[in-house]
C-alpha cells in the first residue's frame, strides 16, 4: 500500500510460515516487483521476525538492513528524531517518537483498509477479527480466572471496583472513593501512571467541578496551572488576514473572527495533576494502584463476579488473577474491550490531529489562544479526498509564576481535520507534511519550521468515533466510561473536559449500582443512556467534512462557520460559551439556526445537499428528542425527585428513575451552568 509520498509502507513481522498462508491467495492479489522482493527476502530469512518501514520503491533489496540517509528522510522524520524522547506516556498524545508515529500510521492504514464485516469472517491482509478479550462463556478465557472465581464464590472478592486505564481512571477512582469510603478500589495501568509533559488546556469552571467533588483542592489547582491567558480566538477565513474586521459578507467573503474570554485559557501540567490525584487516592483514601500491569483479558459471571487476567506474575511462574464486582473500562478509544464489542464496525467519523510544541515564535504574538481557526479553503488531496484544515494554538508558560503574556516564545499548535476512514483518505504523514508547509502562513513570525523552531514534541493522533455512543455494555459487570464509551464530543474529542462534566454523574451512579448489586448489563446500561445532545453534535462534524468524491464549493465550510459564529457571538456568552465547551442546548441552537437562515437564506439548499436528506432527517429527530428532554428535565424531574427518593423498597426502580432523570438533564445540556452576561 503506497502512501501519497510513494513509499511502500510495510510494518509487520514475517516468518517462513507466511509462504504457506500466501499460497492460497496469490491468485487474487496483485504484487509489485518490490513487494515480491520483500516477501522472498522474508521467506528465505532465518527463523525470527524482520521489520520493514518506509522503504522506497526500487530500493527494497539494496535498502534491506540499512538505515536511510539524511537526504532520504522526510522532514517529519528529521524533526522527530531531533526531539527529546523523555516523558513518554500512554494515551492520546503521550508518545511522540518517530517509531510511535510509524505505528500510528500503520494502524491508520489498517483502519482505512478494513471493511464492515462479521468478525468471524477472515479476509487475507484485511483481517478485522478481534480476539475474545472479554467472555462470559465458562469454556473460554483463562481457566485460572474461572477457577479463582469459583474458589471465591460466596466469599469477598479481591475488590469492589477495578478500573482499567489510569490516566483518566484515577479521577474516577478518587471520586468513587470520596463518595463511598467503604468501596475497595484498584486502578490498573499498563505502564507508569504519569501524565504527559505537554499541557492539557481547560477552563476554570471545568477544574472547579473537580474541586466541588473533592478530587482536587484549591492548593492543587493553583499548583498544576502553569499557563493562563485571557481569551481564545475563533476564526474562519478563506485566506489569512489578521486582524480581520467585519462579517463574512461585509469584508468581501474573507471570513470572520472573534475572541471569547475564559474558555480553554488555562494550561495544566498533566504530570503534576495526576501525581497529586494519585497520592490523594492512595495515601488519603486507601486506594490501590497497580502500575506496569497490562490487562490480558476479562471473564464475567453474573453469579460470581468478574476476574481480570493480568498475565503470569512477576516471575512468570503463576497466573496473576484479580477478582472484582465490577470493571470500569477507562482505556480510551483504543480499548480492547470496546474494540471487541464494536468488532467489524468502521467508525462513523474520524478527527485526525497533528501538531507540535515548539519554541521560536515571536513572544508578542503569544498573547491569546486559538480554539478553532481556518485560513484556507477546502483542500483537494487527490483520489477524490477533500479536507478542511482547522488550527488550534495555545501559549505555553505565560500568565503564572510572574511570566507575563508576551514573554514566552513557546506555544503548542495543532492542525486537525474531520473525515471518515475511507481508504482514499491521505496518510498521517501527508497531514504532518501539510502541517509543516502551512504553519508559516498561520504563524508568520516563522518562515521555515525546521530551521526556525526548537521542537520539543511532535503530536499526532486520530480519534475514531461512533454514532452509537455512549456505548452500552454487552457483558454483565463491565461498563465503559470516558473515551472508551464515546461520551466525548465528536467535535473537540476533549476527553478531559468530558470527564469533568460527567464525573459526578457516573461516579454517583456506579457507587449506587455496586451498593445495591445492580451490575447486570441492563442496569449498567442505564448509566450510558441515550444522549440526544451528543447525537446532535454529529451533524456539525458531518457539515465540516467532505465525503470522498463529493463536489463542494471550496468556501463551504468557512461560509457556514463564519456566519454561525458571527450570529452566536451577537447572541452573547450564554450561546457561545456552551458551544465552545462541547455542550449543545436547545435555546442556543434554535436561536442561532433561525438567525442564520435570515442572514443567509440562499445557503440552506447547499447545506441540505452537503449533508444529505437522510442525515438531516436523523438529526432533526435528535433535536426533537433534545427538546423533549429539556422539557422533561425542567417540568417533570422536580416533581418526580421527592417520590424517587422515597422508593427505598424498590432499589432497581429507584436506580432506573434516577438514571432517567440524569439522562434528561445531561441529554438536553441542562447540566451546563450558563454564564452571566457582563
Amino acid at each position: 500500500r503506497r502512501s501519497s509520498h510513494n513509499r511502500l509502507l510495510i510494518q509487520t513481522q514475517i516468518s517462513p510460515d507466511l509462504l504457506t498462508v500466501c499460497s492460497g491467495h496469490l491468485s487474487s492479489m496483485k504484487f509489485t516487483v518490490e513487494s515480491i522482493v520483500l516477501v522472498v527476502l522474508a521467506c528465505i530469512a532465518p527463523q525470527g521476525a524482520m521489520s520493514f518501514s518506509a522503504i522506497s520503491p526500487g530500493t527494497a533489496a539494496t535498502s534491506f538492513g540499512t538505515s536511510p540517509s539524511a537526504e532520504s528522510k522526510s522532514r517529519t522524520q528529521r524533526i522527530m528524531e531531533k526531539t527529546s524522547t523523555t516523558g513518554q506516556t500512554g494515551g492520546a498524545g503521550g508518545s511522540s517518537t518517530y517509531d510511535a508515529f510509524l505505528r500510528a500510521e500503520a494502524n491508520w492504514e489498517r483502519l482505512k483498509l478494513s471493511k464492515e464485516q462479521n468478525r468471524n469472517d477472515f479476509v487475507f491482509l484485511d483481517d478485522n477479527q478481534v480476539d475474545a478479550f472479554v467472555t462470559s462463556d465458562g469454556a473460554q478465557g483463562n481457566p485460572a480466572a474461572w477457577a479463582k472465581l469459583r474458589e471465591q464464590q460466596g466469599k469477598a472478592l479481591d475488590y469492589d471496583i477495578a478500573i482499567c486505564g489510569g490516566t483518566l481512571g484515577i479521577f474516577f477512582a478518587t471520586a468513587l472513593a470520596i463518595k463511598n469510603p467503604k468501596l475497595r478500589i484498584v486502578v490498573l495501568e499498563a505502564g507508569k501512571l504519569r501524565g504527559r509533559e505537554q499541557e492539557w488546556n481547560i477552563s476554570m469552571d471545568e477544574l472547579e467541578e473537580l474541586l466541588k467533588l473533592g478530587v482536587l483542592t484549591q492548593e492543587d489547582i493553583d499548583a498544576v496551572i502553569t499557563t493562563e491567558f485571557p481569551a481564545c480566538r475563533s476564526g474562519f477565513k478563506n485566506r489569512e488576514v489578521t486582524p480581520l474586521q467585519g462579517g463574512y459578507f461585509t469584508n468581501g467573503e474573507i471570513g470572520y473572527e472573534t475572541t471569547t474570554a475564559n474558555v480553554l485559557n488555562l494550561g495544566v501540567s498533566p504530570s503534576m495533576l495526576l501525581e497529586r490525584v494519585k497520592q490523594r487516592f492512595v495515601a488519603e483514601l486507601n486506594g490501590a494502584v497497580k502500575e506496569m500491569t497490562r490487562l490480558q483479558g476479562v471473564v464475567s459471571s453474573d453469579a460470581m463476579g468478574a476476574a481480570l487476567d493480568l498475565g503470569n506474575g512477576e516471575n512468570g511462574d503463576h497466573p496473576n488473577i484479580l477478582t472484582t464486582s465490577v470493571v470500569l473500562d477507562c482505556m480510551g478509544n483504543a480499548s480492547p474491550i470496546s474494540r471487541q464489542q464494536r468488532a467489524g464496525m468502521k467508525p462513523d467519523g474520524v478527527c485526525a490531529v497533528v501538531g507540535s510544541c515548539a519554541s521560536g515564535f515571536d513572544p508578542e504574538t503569544n498573547l491569546i489562544g486559538d480554539i478553532i481557526y481556518t485560513n484556507t479553503e477546502i483542500q483537494d488531496k487527490g483520489n477524490g479526498s477533500k479536507l478542511q484544515y482547522f488550527w488550534e494554538a495555545f501559549p505555553v508558560n505565560i500568565g503564572r509564576n510572574g511570566k507575563e503574556p508576551g514573554s514566552s516564545p513557546t506555544k503548542t499548535t495543532y492542525m486537525f481535520t474531520y473525515m471518515d476512514a475511507n481508504e482514499m483518505r491521505p496518510s498521517l504523514e501527508t497531514l504532518m507534511e501539510d502541517y509543516w508547509d502551512l504553519l508559516p502562513a498561520y504563524q508568520p513570525s516563522i518562515s521555515d519550521p525546521e530551521a526556525d523552531l526548537e521542537v520539543h514534541r511532535v503530536l499526532f493522533a486520530y480519534f475514531p468515533t461512533f454514532r452509537d455512543s455512549p456505548l452500552k455494555p454487552k457483558w454483565n459487570r463491565l461498563l465503559a466510561v470516558g473515551d472508551a464509551s464515546g461520551i466525548q464530543s465528536p467535535l473537540s474529542f476533549g476527553g478531559f473536559g468530558a470527564l469533568t462534566r460527567h464525573l459526578d454523574r457516573i461516579s454517583t451512579a456506579v457507587s449506587e449500582a455496586v451498593e445495591k448489586g445492580l451490575l447486570s448489563k441492563e442496569d449498567l446500561g442505564d448509566i450510558n443512556a441515550y444522549t440526544p445532545s451528543l447525537s446532535v453534535a454529529w451533524m456539525f462534524q458531518k457539515a465540516m467534512s467532505v465525503r470522498v468524491g463529493q463536489n463542494v464549493d471550496p468556501k463551504f465550510v468557512n461560509r457556514l462557520l463564519a456566519t454561525n459564529f458571527e450570529i452566536m457571538n451577537e447572541m452573547g456568552l450564554r450561546t457561545m460559551m456552551p458551544f465552545l465547551q462541547d455542550v449543545i442546548r436547545v435555546d442556543g441552537l434554535a436561536g442561532s439556526l433561525a438567525r442564520a437562515f435570515v442572514a443567509d437564506p440562499t445557503f440552506l439548499p447547499q447545506i441540505v445537499a452537503h449533508v444529505g436528506l437522510p442525515t438531516l432527517a436523523d438529526w432533526l429527530g435528535h433535536v426533537s428528542m433534545m427538546t423533549l428532554y429539556t422539557g422533561l428535565h425542567g417540568a417533570v424531574s422536580p416533581v418526580l425527585t421527592p417520590f424517587v427518593d422515597r422508593m427505598d423498597d424498590s432499589p432497581r426502580e429507584q436506580f432506573k428513575w434516577r438514571r432517567r432523570m440524569e439522562a434528561w438533564k445531561f441529554g438536553s445540556g441542562s447540566d451546563y451552568i450558563l454564564p452571566e452576561e457582563n
